[in-house]
């Protein structure tokens, strides 16, 4: 995958998903992209973060993937579908350090775009973000480096100031360093959704540069197709980029109207099931989606979920994600919970142990007598033996236990995010083990991997 887009026009007459941290992953690229995006935005990923990946095809997905080095982690994915259609985000505060990071990924993606406009604590701290606005000759010192050393275009994004004078000269700036397009969010660092959005700050800017302005922070206003043709026109913008509206219900980006909510998620959750997302960011994305409907009978189920199988069931597309799964082992490729401490430094846990490759799925036992360390307790007290005993060990948030019973160790191959689930998943290994529980009934409802 390689690109050379010389021109601004790539920018221009444009409907743009905007990044958005946990939001902008492939799943939610691709759908917004079915429904009309012309360009979709990775979240930001912070330069340090990138220079410890390697890039990695995955035959399996169909993917190139670039994977942390350190802990194994899912740092970026990207696919064919998306080629010359996404633009990656980073947070830098240094120009060296923000090349190295873009030339890992220059070859995947279409374009590199600099955040300068989060106005998140851990952002100003590390002097990126919204911090880049009050040291604009070392914002320009990011862009000039990457202009010049990237083939693929470089853009920013910024929040304005108070005034429409100092948001235009800056911007002014910032065009002089050969910059592809500025998107500018209507809102100063200090202001948040609930504050109106400066439409007058974007149209000066737009009416004073030449490269193409990207309007952005209207999402309050955009409510159909139409809306965004309305702020783009109140805006004088090149194109318009859309966050929250999109987060909500990507298909915004829909010429011919906004589909039923259901029909969104489960257009999103098949992508999410395609492509191995991971089970936290999915479900972040369709709690982002239910919004009010989260107290809803729905919503509270929903809420037990843990894992991509459970999620999809309140969809009717277990199985389908269950099938899935399912290939994807046949094909070898490692579940990810087991990616995430693959290659890891860590404790074994010692002695023999027999091990099974299960999980802890909490929506199973909703009656908290029929958990699996309560049914181990109540197996080995009728046949007369010592009480189970638990050791766990943690790695960063993963943790996994080994339970003894009588003379042997049992144990689940599989981390599990908290000590409570991996002393459960102990339990089954155990008593799946020990014919207690019917493996073939586990491994029909998720539990067990294999």
């Amino acid at each position: 995958m390689k690109y050379r887009m010389d021109k601004s026009d790539y920018y221009r007459d444009k409907v743009i998903l905007a990044p958005m941290v946990r939001i902008g992953t492939l799943p939610m690229r691709l759908l917004s992209l079915d429904y009309g995006a012309d360009i979709v935005y990775s979240e930001e990923l912070i330069d340090w973060k990138l220079l410890r990946c390697e890039r990695r095809v995955n035959d399996i997905l169909n993917t190139v993937d670039f994977i942390d080095t350190s802990d194994r982690s899912l740092v970026f994915r990207t696919c064919e579908r998306e080629r010359g259609k996404v633009v990656l985000q980073i947070g830098t505060s240094d120009p060296d350090r923000a090349l190295k990071a873009a030339k890992i990924v220059e070859n995947d993606v279409a374009g590199i775009d600099v955040n300068m406009g989060c106005p998140k604590e851990f952002s100003i701290k590390g002097g990126m973000g919204a911090a880049l606005l009050q040291e604009p000759e070392k914002a320009k010192a990011i862009l000039r480096k990457l202009v010049e050393g990237l083939k693929i275009p470089v853009t920013c994004k910024i929040r304005v100031f108070d005034s429409v004078e100092e948001t235009v000269k800056l911007c002014k700036g910032l065009a002089e360093m050969g910059i592809s397009a500025i998107a500018v969010h209507g809102r100063t660092q200090a202001e948040r959704p609930q504050h109106d959005n400066h439409a007058d700050r974007i149209r000066a800017v737009a009416q004073a540069l030449s490269i193409p302005v990207i309007a952005n922070g209207g999402s309050k206003e955009i409510n159909r197709y139409r809306d965004i043709e309305l702020f783009r026109e109140e805006t004088n913008a090149s194109s318009v980029m859309i966050a929250r509206a999109a987060e909500w219900d990507c298909s915004i980006f829909r010429k011919e109207g906004r589909l039923p909510l259901d029909t969104v998620i489960s257009a999103y959750l098949r992508y999410a099931v395609d492509y191995d997302n991971p089970d936290g960011n999915t479900k972040y994305c369709v709690q982002n989606m239910l919004r009010d409907l989260q107290e809803s009978p729905l919503g509270r189920t929903f809420h037990e979920a843990q894992t991509n199988e459970q999620i999809c069931a309140l969809w009717n597309l277990d199985e389908y994600c269950r099938q899935k799964q399912l290939d994807f082992r046949e094909r070898g490729m490692l579940g990810r919970r087991e990616l995430q401490v693959l290659g890891t430094k860590r404790r074994k846990l010692s002695g023999d142990v027999i091990t099974q490759r299960c999980i802890f799925l909490r929506n199973l036992y909703p009656d908290d007598t029929d958990l699996p360390k309560t049914k181990l307790l109540t197996w080995v007290r009728k046949n007369g033996l010592s009480q189970p005993q638990y050791k766990t060990v943690q790695v960063d948030k993963l943790f996994q236990s080994i339970v003894t019973v009588g003379f042997n160790n049992y144990s689940s191959s599989c981390w599990e995010k908290s000590k409570k689930w991996a002393e459960q998943s102990a339990a089954i290994a155990c008593l799946s083990s020990l014919g207690v529980f019917d493996i073939k009934t586990l491994k029909e409802n998720g539990t067990i991997l294999d």
